[in-house]
Parts: structure tokens; C-alpha cells; sequence
């Protein structure tokens, strides 16, 4: 079987809309993550960005399980000696609820270039609104359901 490379013309990317409001943190990302990559498509390959861009809205209202909303802390470092720095889950979502759903999307895509990319395709809204209208976004319905 022979292997098919596509040209950056004959890929066909397109927007869709996930409504984060009542979805379980690391599943929802998981789905979301398979989007970004292309793994929907049946054209699908490792070493392409194939996939679509992802408008993520109602980012605050994301539910972690378990017990993890007071337990999970995020970290990370400036670079400088002594410059570790650790939030608690339950004061990011209040403060930067973005940042808790766009760290674990892109903690599930590849850490390369590539990944770098795929990653570039992801927007998170942590309201209702977003003002990537223009783009006309697909909802997606039901996100466990799709990819």
C-alpha cells in the first residue's frame, strides 16, 4: 500500500463549536485533542496536520472528578532559581479557567513542532460567547459521541 502525502491546498480544515458546560475535564480533552490531529478523518497520518480548528466555549463551568478540584495542583516554572510556581485547581478555574482546559488539550497532543501547530488550532472562550463567528463554527452535539 502506498503512502499518501497531501498538499497544504488539499487540505480541508474546519471550525467547530464544543460547549464545555457540564463535561468531565480530561475526557472532553481527550475528544478534542483526536480533532486537532485529524484522527476523525479517514485521510489521517502521523506526520501531517490534518486536522480542524476547535472554538471551545464555557470553559468555567468544566467539572474535574474525584475529588481533584481541591486536590490537583498545576505547576509551572519561570525558569529562575526558586521560580516553581503552584495553583490550586479550584483557583485557576475561578481565575483562568483557559488555561486548565488548554493545558490539558495540549498535554495530550504530540510535543514536537507538529504538536506545536495542532495546538495553534485551539481557542478557549471561558464564557458563552466567542468572536470567531465569522469562521461560522459546526456545534458539535454531542462531543463523546463524535470522534
Amino acid at each position: 500500500m502506498k503512502t499518501v502525502s497531501f498538499k497544504e491546498s488539499e487540505i480541508k480544515k474546519e471550525w467547530f463549536l464544543v460547549d464545555a458546560k457540564g463535561l468531565v475535564l480530561g475526557r472532553m480533552a481527550a475528544k478534542i485533542a483526536a480533532i486537532l490531529r485529524g484522527k476523525h478523518k479517514p485521510t489521517f497520518t502521523t506526520n501531517q496536520d490534518l486536522g480542524d480548528h476547535v472554538v471551545v466555549i464555557n470553559a468555567a463551568h468544566v467539572v474535574l472528578t474525584a475529588g481533584k478540584l481541591e486536590k490537583k495542583i498545576y505547576y509551572h516554572h519561570s525558569g529562575y532559581i526558586g521560580g516553581l510556581k503552584a495553583i490550586p485547581a479550584k483557583k485557576l478555574q475561578k481565575e483562568k479557567p483557559e488555561r486548565m482546559v488548554t493545558d490539558a488539550i495540549t498535554g495530550m497532543l504530540p510535543k514536537t513542532k507538529l504538536g506545536n501547530a495542532m495546538a495553534k488550532k485551539l481557542r478557549v472562550c471561558a464564557g458563552q460567547t466567542h468572536p470567531y463567528q465569522a469562521q461560522n463554527p459546526k456545534p458539535i452535539e454531542n462531543l463523546m459521541e463524535y470522534a
